[in-house]
C-alpha cells in the first residue's frame, strides 16, 4: 500500500490538530477556583454584606468609606474577596440600582432596606 503526499499531509494534519486541541483543553481551568468572586452566589453574598454595612452605618456613608467599613464586617471573607476593590463595589452598587430603578444613592438603599 502506497500513500501519496496529500494523504500523508492529511493524516499528519489530523494528528497535529488533535494534539493541539488536547494541549489547549489540558491547560484550561476545569474547576472553579476557591477564591472566585464572580459567581452569582458570591455576588449575592457580597451584596448582602454591602446592605448590612449600609444599614449599620444608617446610610450616611460614601463609597470609599463603605469599602473600608465592609472589610470590617464579619460577613466579609478577606481570603475569598481579596480582589474586591472600589471599582467592584461601584459595579455591585450599579447592579443594585438597576434592579431597583426607584433608587440611585446609598442613603436611598438604606431607606429601602430599613422599610423591609
Amino acid at each position: 500500500m502506497e500513500l501519496d503526499t496529500s494523504t500523508l499531509m492529511l493524516i499528519f494534519f489530523i494528528l497535529f490538530l488533535t494534539a493541539s486541541i488536547w494541549k489547549i483543553w489540558a491547560f484550561l481551568p476545569n474547576k472553579q477556583l476557591a477564591d472566585d468572586d464572580t459567581t452569582d452566589e458570591v455576588q449575592k453574598q457580597l451584596l448582602k454584606c454591602v446592605i448590612n454595612t449600609i444599614v449599620r452605618t444608617e446610610g450616611n456613608i460614601e463609597a470609599k468609606e463603605l469599602l473600608v467599613e465592609m472589610r470590617r464586617e464579619s460577613c466579609f471573607d478577606k481570603e475569598k474577596f481579596w480582589r474586591f476593590n472600589l471599582n467592584k463595589l461601584n459595579h455591585l452598587l450599579q447592579t443594585y440600582y438597576s434592579e431597583h430603578s426607584e433608587i440611585s444613592t446609598i442613603s436611598e438603599i438604606y431607606n429601602l432596606e430599613k422599610n423591609n
